[in-house]
């Protein structure tokens, strides 16, 4: 037997899982679910969608000025309904507001048609990711975000634990996330 040979397949990667249902990340504001998102599609060569850009998109509006205009409550119903056409059964990363799961129908859909990741990070490092964006949160107007994300936490990190994925996001590079939900997949 050729030792070369034997020693490649010891060395080659597992392959890739396939997926017949969308994978979405779930969380709260900064823990990097569009970035990782984007990086998990591209190692996993499917589509990445944003809910948030395909709301603006569908309201030709920023997620600030539906705020604005129409309210949190109007916003949500859009952003079930979007959610609800991309979920379609096609193998996707989509990345969601962090508002999203807390709707019920938007949650129920999450969890019975796709596979939803919770990605979770320390409040430290929330609050510096938020930071670099400021302005563009609706729910951080006029209030101290460590504050704010704190009480968000408190509500919506019980609802989070429903997703059968949890990975927590680092302070370090996206990919590092990345390969921990892969590992997650693959489990």
């Amino acid at each position: 037997m050729c030792i070369a040979l034997d020693d490649m397949a010891q060395n080659s990667t597992p392959p890739m899982p396939v997926f017949d249902r969308p994978l979405v990340l779930i969380g709260l504001m900064g823990t990097g679910k569009s970035t990782v998102g984007k990086r998990l599609a591209a190692r996993l060569h499917l589509p990445f969608v944003d809910a948030d850009h395909e709301i603006e998109r569908a309201a030709g509006l920023s997620i600030p000025e539906i705020f604005e205009r129409f309210g949190e409550k109007e916003f949500r119903d859009g952003e079930r309904r979007v959610i609800a056409r991309l979920i379609d059964g096609r193998p996707k990363v989509i990345a969601t507001g962090g508002g999203a799961f807390m709707q019920e129908e938007t949650r129920s859909l999450i969890l019975e048609r796709a596979t939803a990741i919770w990605l979770d990070a320390d409040l430290d490092v929330l609050v510096d990711r938020v930071k670099r964006r400021d302005g563009s949160r609706p729910l951080l107007k006029n209030r101290d975000p460590r504050e704010a994300l704190a009480e968000l936490a408190a509500i919506r990190n019980p609802f989070y634990a429903l997703a059968p994925i949890h990975v927590r996001s680092q302070p370090l590079p996206h990919e590092a996330t990345v390969e921990s939900i892969l590992k997650a997949l693959a489990a």
